[in-house]
């Protein structure tokens, strides 16, 4: 389930409630209500950047999708990871192509969309 927070006061709304509004959704507080994504040219905040971190560099295996992995900091989170296993699933070539165990070519709904 896709959720969106109020810019202002931070509480959760569901996406029926904004696809139920005209023009830009807003709080009970009157904040403007925000999908919980990180847009484009938005900064990732330090907290989930180090967690991502971890997570990459103890696992095992890793699996990238979706991604041409040319636009950073996203990109650069490859760097950390000592695994054995990586995989990657994009239409196009990425320059990590070279270091993965396997490389799935292809749109990543097309490729792992008949995995239930």
């Amino acid at each position: 389930i896709y959720r969106n927070h109020c810019q202002r006061c931070g509480r959760a709304w569901g996406v029926e409630y904004v696809q139920a509004r005209e023009g830009v959704p807003r709080c009970k507080c009157g904040g403007m209500i925000r999908p919980d994504v990180v847009l484009y040219e938005e900064p990732l905040d330090d907290e989930t950047v180090a967690a991502a971190v971890r997570s990459i560099a103890e696992a095992d295996m890793l699996i990238v999708g979706g991604t041409s992995l040319r636009v950073y900091p996203a990109a650069g989170l490859l760097r950390y990871f000592q695994g054995d296993e990586l995989v990657l699933v994009n239409r196009d070539a990425t320059p990590y192509d070279g270091a993965a165990t396997l490389v799935l070519r292809g749109s990543i709904g097309a490729v792992l969309g008949p995995i239930r």
